[in-house]
Formats: C-alpha cells, sequence, structure tokens
C-alpha cells in the first residue's frame, strides 16, 4: 500500500482587522439573502422530503436534485463569491498557492478558517477552496441557515440516528467553496468526508453541495459511488471512515490504493450533475469526488456541512483555524457552530 500523507499546516498570515465585524457572532439570518427565518410550523415542513427521498438516501447514501436556490440568489452569490478568487475567464496565473489568505483584498481575508488559490499548486489542475467565508460577506452567511437546506438536513441525519426521531437538531459544522476555472479546472480526488473529520464524535454529519453553475460531465460535475456510505474499516473495534489518501485532493485515484477488492468491484460512480440552485445531500462516509472542468466556463459550488446537536470534540486542539479550543468530549458548540434547525421550531 503506498504511503498515506500526512495533513499539511494550514495557517492563514493576514494581518487581523479588528474594525472588521465576525459575522458568526450573529447567529440567525442577516436578512441578505432571504430574509428572516420561518415563524409557524407550516414554514417549516413545506421542506419536507418525501419518504421515497428519505428512503433513496438511506440506501444509496445521497440524495441530488433538490433545489434550494433561484437562478437570482445564485447570482447574488456568485458575485461575492468573485471577491474570493484570483483567476478570471482569461488569466489563471495568480492562482498558484495554498494557504495565501493573505493576498486576499478583503478587509475580513483574517477570518477564514483556510484558503488555497490554488490548492494542488499545479497551474494545470487550479482548484480554489477555502473556508469561513459565512463570517465575511452576508449572503454567504445567511446561506448556512436556509430553510430549503436545513430542514432536509435534518430529516436525513435523523434517518441515520440513534433517536429514531423523524428530525432532529442540527448545528452548522463549517463552510467550503470549491471553484475550478475554465480548461485547467482541477479534480477533487474521491474521498470520504468523514475521513477528514474524526476530531469531532460521533459520526453524525452531513453535506450539501450546491451548483452554482450547472454542472456536467464536461466541467467536473461532483460524482458519487452509491453504496459506499457503508465502507469503512475497524480499529480498536470501533468502526473508522477510510484512510485519507490525498489532503490536496489533487491525485484522483489514490482511493483505489486502500479498497478492498469487493470495495473496487462496487466502485461504479454517478455523476450528479447538478443544475444551477440545486442541491446534493450525501452521508459523511460516502465516497465521492469529481473531475476537472474543460470547458471554457466556470465551475461554482458552494458547500455546506452539518452535524447533530451534541456533537462533541475527539481533540484538545482548535476544531478549525481561529476557532477556541474545544475540550475532548465536550458538546461542539457556540457561535462559530450555531443551531440552524431545531424541531422545537416545528
Amino acid at each position: 500500500m503506498a504511503m498515506l500523507p500526512e495533513r499539511p499546516i494550514i495557517t492563514n498570515k493576514a494581518h487581523i482587522n479588528t474594525d472588521v465585524l465576525d459575522l458568526s457572532l450573529i447567529s440567525e439570518p442577516i436578512g441578505s439573502l432571504f430574509g428572516s427565518l420561518p415563524t409557524s410550523a407550516d414554514s417549516y415542513t413545506r421542506y419536507f422530503l418525501t419518504d421515497e427521498q428519505i428512503e433513496f438516501y438511506k440506501t444509496n447514501g445521497y440524495l441530488p436534485q433538490i433545489r434550494v436556490l433561484t437562478d437570482e440568489q445564485c447570482d447574488r452569490l456568485l458575485e461575492e463569491y468573485k471577491r474570493f478568487l484570483f483567476w478570471n475567464e482569461k488569466d489563471l496565473s495568480q492562482a498558484n498557492a495554498r494557504n495565501d489568505a493573505d493576498r486576499l483584498d478583503l478587509p475580513g481575508r483574517h477570518l477564514l478558517h483556510e484558503y488555497h488559490s490554488n490548492q494542488t499548486e499545479d497551474p494545470e489542475n487550479v482548484l480554489t477552496h477555502m473556508l469561513g467565508h459565512w463570517r465575511i460577506t452576508p449572503l454567504f452567511h445567511d446561506l448556512i441557515f436556509l430553510p430549503n437546506v436545513t430542514v432536509p438536513t435534518s430529516q436525513l441525519l435523523a434517518a441515520y440516528h440513534t433517536s429514531e426521531q423523524t428530525v432532529v437538531p442540527v448545528r452548522f459544522w463549517h463552510d467550503q467553496l470549491f471553484a475550478k476555472p475554465p480548461f485547467h479546472g482541477g479534480s477533487v480526488a474521491w474521498h470520504q468526508d468523514y475521513s477528514y473529520w474524526t476530531r469531532t464524535v460521533p459520526m453524525q454529519h452531513l453535506t450539501v453541495h450546491i451548483a452554482l453553475d450547472d454542472q456536467t460531465e464536461e466541467n467536473g460535475t461532483i460524482q458519487f459511488v452509491p453504496g459506499s456510505h457503508h465502507w469503512h474499516r475497524e480499529r480498536d473495534g470501533q468502526e473508522v471512515p477510510l484512510p485519507v489518501t490525498d489532503f490536496d485532493f489533487k491525485d484522483m485515484d489514490s482511493i483505489k490504493n486502500i479498497l478492498t477488492d469487493e470495495e473496487k468491484q462496487q466502485f461504479k460512480p454517478v455523476p450528479g450533475l447538478l443544475k444551477k440552485g440545486h442541491a446534493s445531500f450525501h452521508h459523511a462516509l460516502m465516497v465521492h469526488g469529481s473531475y476537472g472542468n474543460h470547458t471554457a466556463s466556470p465551475r461554482r459550488s458552494a458547500v455546506l456541512n452539518y452535524f447533530v446537536e451534541g456533537t462533541r470534540s475527539n481533540t484538545d486542539k482548535p476544531l478549525l483555524l481561529g476557532v477556541p479550543v474545544i475540550p475532548r468530549g465536550q458538546p461542539v458548540q457556540g457561535h462559530f457552530f450555531p443551531i440552524v434547525f431545531d424541531p422545537k421550531w416545528l
């Protein structure tokens, strides 16, 4: 088996600007993207998934093509998106490094948990990736609270939760942006999200991938391996996720070095082909990834990660860069990890 990589050091060298408001201090929508949260049960239940959709998720480990944003909302988010990019459709030369948030012309750049203008550092395989932008811009701040997202998330997390309830309280974990420029847009290697998140326990997490552009096989749509949410390993009598095989996502097929023969036979990816404004929801053990963008247009997405209220810290180090330590065994809570849906609201 190939040597597994070590997690690279994550830094943010940007100067701290104390005049900038950290929007994580506001644990409710500002009103920039969709107004305020609903005030009646009916206003939430209108976003409930059907029994058939939940069963599809339980069987396959993902659920695609759920409309969560209008085209107009996507376009507004994309205007904010541009502030985080060092490339445009004609010039990629400045997107060339990891840990380079300090280069952004953005007052709140010091608030990012992670920023890479090109996480692969390969000019032919450009992947812009960041975490923490919800702390900086009003639209991305409000996106994490969107009921179109949080209500289905609660249902799907409940489908695997020990409480046997149909909905569970949900906390925000962290956000991500993945942007692939035209022609040289990078791949995101096959992986399970929880492989990167074992610093939180138990595993009761879910990822929402929102397409801000139409996704095609040619521009690098997200892809899923149905049934792979059952793949795990055993360690000290406990189920654990597959090991990380590429922290920088560029070696697309590196995961195959650690799959069993049976898993390799079952490895049959399905393209998500998400339409603009549509989302996929996937289990924390779902093997997923995406190939490069070979088209003349960018491929941009917004990713939201959530977990069930009561998830605990499994480390005595910061869970994210810039976040105070939550001691091992203590619940993950506070303004960096707000409640986004609670069944008591129904």
